[in-house]
């Protein structure tokens, strides 16, 4: 009898603790209680994107710099946003990456992080805040996480220096993803936006580099308009992931700019330094110059506002009152032109 007793209470322990498992939010695998499993509508991780590179399944990223195209990247889906130094160049209209600030590029951080739930959020860390010394480039690594709201950083170039900066971040708990090939940050040395590895010296030093910066513990590698035997030797070098922007078919992955793929900025600073690499997928840019044009039209011509965009009332017995009292206060042309709106705005308000 007792023993019966004891099998019956310990199989509703188990089962209690089967229960109490298949309830919890926390995964059976992790060491602290932490976040709740990932799912698709929960933010990419590493894992996910080292599944993706496993499986050979191409890794998408777009870069965008505020909350509307944060919004549009995560609603389609998209793997990683990178927030860019390039904002230097798209949002604030100048030639180079090179005077955006850290703080500039904060408050492009912080607006992406909050219109974009999914996808792994990457920021730029900006010319001028990392190459001082290792100490300057965890300081900086840390305010974009903390401050700007991202999940990793990305820096750019090889140099020794670098590297070991971008080891220093990855030492502080920080995932790092590096660039290499055309750096934009490096123009001043490279002469200007040229591509990289077109010969051979230049083309083994962007896959020495790129291995140097997968030994640092970065979790991803850039590769910018290098030829396409280039990439497809750095990717088959290393075990993660490369994403190529102008550099051929052959990476893990691919990266553009938001504003660019779109077709939207029509102005000539903006032509002047769209790259040849990138296919616009819409000309949404026309589609905006028609609007503007249209809108200027309509004021020009007093057709809008309208009735239908001018919706907000007030009574009859309310408006005889207002226009009393503009005449009290001697505003009797203001009384007049009132009087007249509301007449006409009721005669042209369709029924």
């Amino acid at each position: 009898m007792a023993s019966s007793l004891i099998r019956s209470c310990s199989r509703r322990a188990v089962r209690t603790i089967a229960t109490a498992r298949f309830m919890s939010n926390v995964p059976e695998n992790t060491v602290y209680g932490g976040p709740k499993p990932q799912n698709p509508n929960q933010r990419v991780t590493l894992t996910q994107l080292r599944q993706k590179h496993r499986k050979g399944e191409p890794i998408t990223v777009v870069t965008g710099y505020d909350y509307p195209s944060a919004v549009h990247i995560d609603t389609a889906g998209i793997d990683v946003c990178l927030v860019g130094d390039s904002a230097s160049m798209v949002v604030h209209g100048y030639d180079t990456t090179l005077p955006i600030s850290l703080d500039e590029m904060l408050v492009h951080c912080r607006a992406v992080a909050r219109g974009a739930k999914r996808p792994l959020l990457v920021g730029d860390l900006p010319f001028g805040t990392y190459e001082s010394s290792t100490n300057q480039a965890v300081d900086t690594a840390v305010r974009v996480l903390k401050e700007g709201g991202m999940d990793a950083i990305k820096l750019e170039g090889g140099s020794p220096s670098r590297i070991t900066a971008a080891k220093s971040i990855v030492e502080a708990g920080i995932a790092v993803m590096g660039h290499v090939g055309l750096t934009p940050q490096a123009i001043s040395v490279l002469g200007g936006f040229r591509p990289q590895g077109r010969n051979i010296a230049s083309a083994v030093k962007v896959v020495e580099t790129a291995m140097a910066l997968q030994e640092a513990g970065c979790f991803s590698v850039v590769l910018e308009c290098v030829p396409p035997p280039v990439a497809a030797a750095a990717t088959s070098a290393l075990h993660i992931p490369t994403i190529g922007i102008g550099a051929g078919p052959f990476c893990s992955g691919q990266v553009l700019v938001y504003h660019d793929l779109l077709g939207m900025m029509q102005h000539p600073h903006h032509a002047k330094v769209t790259p040849k690499f990138c296919k616009q997928y819409a000309q949404v840019g026309e589609v905006i110059n028609r609007a503007l044009l249209e809108y200027k039209e309509e004021v020009t011509k007093h057709s809008f506002p309208g009735p239908s965009h001018s919706p907000y009332k007030i009574s009859s017995n309310d408006l005889d009152g207002f226009l009393s009292e503009l005449q009290k206060m001697g505003l009797d042309k203001a009384a007049s032109d009132a009087a007249a709106s509301a007449e006409k705005m009721e005669s042209s308000d369709p029924v």
